[in-house]
C-alpha cells in the first residue's frame, strides 16, 4: 500500500532515479570496503558503480539490454581485478526490472550465467570448493530468486489491477448499455401508448365530427349527442394522458391506476356511439400483473379501434380469460367486409394477401400502420403471442399473454 502510494506521488522516472542512486550507493559502499581483488578501488571502480545505477533509468523501456550489459559489466569488473563486490549485489536490480516487465525468462537464464561463470572462473583461481559452493552459493542463489520472484510478483499484481479496472470498465459500459436499451424500450412503450390511446380517441371525435356535420341543421337532438360524446371522449383521454405523464414521473406508481381490462366497457360505449355493437365475455379469476393488465387493454383498445374504423360489420366480441399461466384474449368482428386494397398482417408483421374489412397495412389511407405492430410488439415483449387475420366468424385479432414475466 505504501509503494503503490508512492507510486501515485512519484513520477516513473524519479522512482527509476531513485532506485539507480540505491544501486550506486550499494555497490560503492561494497567497493569502499576493499575486500580481495588484486588492485584496490580507484575511481574507475565508482564510475563502474555509477554506471550500473544510470541503467536503471533505462530499464523500463529495454529491461533485456539493462540486464546483458549489467551482466557483461559484472564480468569485465572482476577480469580487471577490481575489489570482490559479490554476484548477487550488482545485478539484483537489474534481475528485478527484468522480471517485473515481463521478461522472466531472460532474468532466470541471466542469472544462471553469472552463477555458472562465477563459480567456475574461482575454482580455476583455486579458491576453496566448500567456501565457493557450500557457503556463499546459497546467499547469492537466494538473493537473486528473491529480486527475480519480488519482480514477477509485482507485474503479477499490476496485470491484475489493470484486469480489475478493465473489467470495472466494461461492467460500467455495459450498465451504459443496459440504461440506453431501457431507455429505448420506454421510449416504445410510450410511443404505443400515445399511438393506441389518441388513435382510438380520433377515431371515435372523426367518426362523430362527420355525424354531428351530417345531421347539423337536420336533426338537434343527434347533433348535440355526437358533439357530447366528441366532449366526452376527449375528456377522457385528457385524463388518461394525465395519469400516463403522473406515471412516468413516479415509475413505483402500480400501471393499474393508468390502463386496465376493466376500463373495456369504456371502449364498447364507444364503439356503440359509432354504430357497432360489442359484447364482452370477461372470465379472468386470477389477479393480473400490472404489465399485463395494461398490455391487454391496449390491445383490446387497438382492435376496438379497427374495428370502428375499418369494419364493415354490426357486432363484435371481446373475451377474456385467465388458462392457468396464460391470458388469452381475442376480439373477433361479424363484418363481411369489402376488399379495400389492403393487406393483413399477422403477429410476424408479413402481409398475406388482400383483406376485406379491415385495413390493417395502411391508417387512415396515408400509408403504413402501427396498429398490429404495436400489438404485437406489445405481447412479445410480456413472452406471448398475436396473431391477426380472417375467420369464418370474421375479422379475429387473438392474443396469448404469460402471467409470469418471461426472462
Amino acid at each position: 500500500m505504501i509503494e503503490e502510494r508512492a507510486r501515485r506521488r512519484l513520477p516513473p522516472w524519479a522512482v527509476d532515479a531513485l532506485i539507480g542512486a540505491g544501486v550506486t550507493l550499494v555497490v560503492s559502499i561494497v567497493i569502499s570496503s576493499g575486500q580481495g581483488g588484486r588492485q584496490g578501488p580507484d575511481a574507475i571502480a565508482h564510475l563502474w558503480a555509477a554506471g550500473l545505477g544510470a541503467l536503471m533509468l533505462a530499464r523500463r523501456r529495454h529491461p533485456v539490454t539493462v540486464l546483458a550489459v549489467t551482466a557483461l559489466g559484472l564480468f569485465a569488473y572482476y577480469a580487471a581485478g577490481y575489489p570482490a563486490v559479490g554476484i548477487a549485489v550488482p545485478v539484483t536490480a537489474a534481475l528485478f526490472s527484468a522480471a517485473e516487465f515481463g521478461r522472466l525468462v531472460h532474468a532466470v537464464v541471466t542469472a544462471v550465467v553469472v552463477v555458472a561463470v562465477s563459480v567456475f572462473f574461482r575454482l580455476i583461481e583455486g579458491q576453496d570448493f566448500s567456501y565457493v559452493v557450500g557457503y556463499e552459493l546459497a546467499g547469492h542463489i537466494l538473493l537473486m530468486a528473491a529480486a527475480i520472484a519480488l519482480g514477477d510478483s509485482l507485474r503479477s499484481r499490476r496485470n491484475a489491477q489493470a484486469g480489475a479496472r478493465r473489467i470495472a470498465e466494461l461492467t460500467a459500459q455495459r450498465y451504459r448499455q443496459e440504461a440506453g436499451a431501457r431507455l429505448h424500450a420506454e421510449r416504445l412503450a410510450i410511443a404505443r401508448d400515445l399511438h393506441d390511446s389518441i388513435g382510438h380517441t380520433t377515431s371515435v371525435i372523426s367518426l362523430h365530427a362527420d355525424v354531428a356535420r351530417e345531421s347539423l341543421g337536420h336533426d338537434e337532438s343527434q347533433t348535440r349527442a355526437a358533439l357530447d360524446l366528441i366532449k366526452d371522449t376527449s375528456t377522457r383521454t385528457m385524463s388518461e394522458l394525465r395519469r400516463t405523464v403522473a406515471l412516468l414521473r413516479t415509475p413505483d406508481e402500480d400501471a393499474r391506476s393508468v390502463v386496465s381490462l376493466s376500463g373495456v366497457g369504456a371502449l364498447r360505449e364507444a364503439a356503440a356511439a359509432a354504430g357497432i355493437e360489442i359484447d364482452v365475455e370477461m372470465r379472468v379469476t386470477a389477479e393480473l400483473p400490472a404489465t399485463v393488465d395494461a398490455s391487454a387493454f391496449r390491445i383490446v383498445q387497438e382492435a376496438v379501434t379497427n374495428i370502428v374504423k375499418h369494419s364493415h360489420g354490426t357486432r363484435a366480441r371481446i373475451t377474456a380469460f385467465d388458462d392457468g399461466p396464460l391470458l388469452r384474449l381475442s376480439v373477433v368482428d361479424d363484418g363481411p367486409g369489402h376488399a379495400i386494397g389492403t393487406v393483413t398482417a399477422t403477429a410476424t408483421g408479413r402481409g398475406h394477401g388482400v383483406e376485406p374489412g379491415h385495413d390493417i397495412g395502411q391508417e387512415h389511407g396515408t400509408g403504413p400502420g402501427h396498429g398490429i405492430a404495436g400489438m404485437r410488439e406489445r405481447a412479445e415483449s410480456l413472452g406471448g403471442t398475436l396473431t391477426a387475420g380472417r375467420e369464418r366468424a370474421g375479422f379475429a385479432v387473438r392474443a396469448v399473454l404469460p402471467l409470469e414475466r418471461v426472462s
